[in-house]
């Protein structure tokens, strides 16, 4: 039986999956979360992806950690996602329209991404981005050792002088708290969010939505009502259902 979703090594950097043929397809890199890149999600939203028409690259980003604990986001260098998106676009089954998602801490870094290419001019920016649960500010590192049980072993008190995030090897501009201008990125822009989001506050994207507004901008932006931060079965198809929608226009 031929495969519908066929997975394809992006040399140096993981796998990617698409249509089976040799396209080009239009292309997105998804950006996971502080689940770390051992948690395979990223890799099952790839799929969904792929039976709709796109190559999907998840890029997995944390550091260390393994296939039963998440990693860490402290001082990862934002230069190596450009990198990243850059081989991505170079890839041959690559369409020359490529956007970036990302969720949670991932949300956090597409939009990061795409204020800080803006900002220095660098070419080969995402074509469209999407953003569900994002913050709107800079947060701090992530461990997820901080995150076990105080009894577990290896329990670890969360650090608050670690940052996650680097950029040209500074923090300058990263540091917590720090508002993540988007205004500056001028492509498409996609945000959701669950009302009733009990890790991130839904009041982060209303805003960011009202400072893109005073900014001229129209974002689209879409509220799962009396949804958490991973919505339900029923928010989780709406949530797809937009955002393919989302990229099948733009990309």
């Amino acid at each position: 039986m031929p495969l519908n979703i066929v997975q394809r090594a992006l040399p140096g950097w993981g796998v990617t999956y698409g249509p089976p043929g040799d396209g080009p397809f239009p292309a997105i890199m998804l950006l996971h979360g502080s689940e770390g890149a051992w948690a395979g999600w990223s890799h099952r939203d790839a799929m969904l992806f792929a039976v709709h028409g796109f190559l999907a690259f998840p890029y997995g980003y944390s550091s260390g950690g393994n296939a039963w604990n998440a990693g860490h986001i402290i001082d990862y260098p934002l230069d190596r996602s450009v990198e990243a998106f850059k081989a991505l676009r170079e890839f041959q089954f690559v369409d020359e329209r490529v956007g970036l998602y990302g969720l949670s801490r991932g949300a956090e870094h597409a939009l990061l991404l795409g204020s800080l290419m803006a900002r220095d001019k660098i070419a080969g920016a995402p074509d469209a981005i999407a953003a569900h649960s994002p913050p709107d500010v800079v947060c701090g590192a992530f461990d997820a050792r901080g995150f076990r049980d105080a009894g577990d072993p290896g329990w670890q008190a969360w650090d608050v002088s670690k940052r996650a995030w680097t950029w040209q090897g500074s923090h300058e501009g990263l540091l917590p708290t720090t508002p993540i201008a988007i205004e500056r990125y001028p492509g498409p822009l996609f945000l959701s969010h669950g009302t009733q989001d009990r890790m991130w506050s839904v009041e982060m994207t209303k805003r960011l939505e009202k400072r893109l507004h005073e900014h001229g901008r129209s974002p689209a932006v879409h509220y799962y009502e009396g949804e958490d931060h991973i919505p339900s079965s029923v928010g989780q198809n709406k949530h797809y259902e937009l955002l393919l929608d989302f990229f099948l226009k733009y990309l």
